[in-house]
């Protein structure tokens, strides 16, 4: 089992030196990992799609954030908790873990979500609402992308022809995490996925999902072993 902490960025200020203490702290206490959120535009309070729920905190970029933090630590782990993936492009989050991943030594996890700002996808001009099934092509892509020198891919909204990213992650591969609600997270974890990111939810639901992640698990070295 491994520990990890949230980086309060809400709580703590994103000055340079307060996050760098923060991680060292972590660290040297004996935390596994920190993890950071990401949102790249948050509305006003007036637009907001309900009340006190903008995105509009602070957040910085996770791939700036854990490059930063990689060179200002020897072991502490790294990961987004969660990087909203289908407002972003495919193949440049493939390039920016990938990357990540070599300069941190391997320590980075990739925690992905579906996002529900729908402000965010309008500002970064991608669809909102085919985003669920649209992340599940998204880490497809990627994962050719870091296991193979050079990748040809057709899907429904990914085409690339005999290309391919460099570097890529010595061991061919970013964990990738899948966090959210929809009752179709837990499915997309057995089927591509490493593991469950939790968010906070009451006790019940919680119990729920530790029951359906007991049958990921087993899909999930199954699909490893096959």
């Amino acid at each position: 089992m491994q520990l990890g902490t949230l980086l309060p960025l809400g709580d703590i200020g994103g000055d340079p030196a307060v996050v760098r203490e923060y991680a060292q702290t972590a660290e040297s206490i004996g935390y596994d990992f920190v993890e950071a959120p990401d949102h790249v535009l948050g509305s006003s309070e007036a637009s907001a799609p309900e009340p006190g729920r903008t995105g509009a905190g602070l957040y910085h970029d996770p791939f700036v954030l854990f490059g930063f933090l990689a060179g200002c630590t020897t072991k502490l782990g790294f990961s987004t908790g969660v990087l909203i993936l289908p407002q972003r492009q495919t193949v440049l989050v493939a390039k920016q873990a990938a990357c990540l991943n070599v300069l941190c030594g391997g320590r980075f996890r990739l925690g992905i979500g579906v996002g529900w700002n729908e402000v965010e996808f309008t500002g970064l001009n991608e669809n909102f609402h085919n985003r669920g099934r649209r992340s599940e092509e998204q880490v497809q892509v990627m994962q050719k992308l870091w296991a193979e020198p050079h990748v040809s891919f057709t899907g429904r909204w990914h085409t690339i022809e005999d290309a391919g990213i460099n570097p890529r992650p010595a061991s061919g591969r970013v964990p990738v995490w899948f966090g959210g609600h929809h009752e179709r997270t837990l499915e997309r974890i057995a089927k591509f996925g490493d593991g469950d990111v939790v968010a906070a939810q009451g006790a019940e639901m919680v119990g729920e999902r530790v029951a359906g992640d007991a049958l990921v698990v087993a899909a999930v070295e199954g699909r490893r072993q096959a």
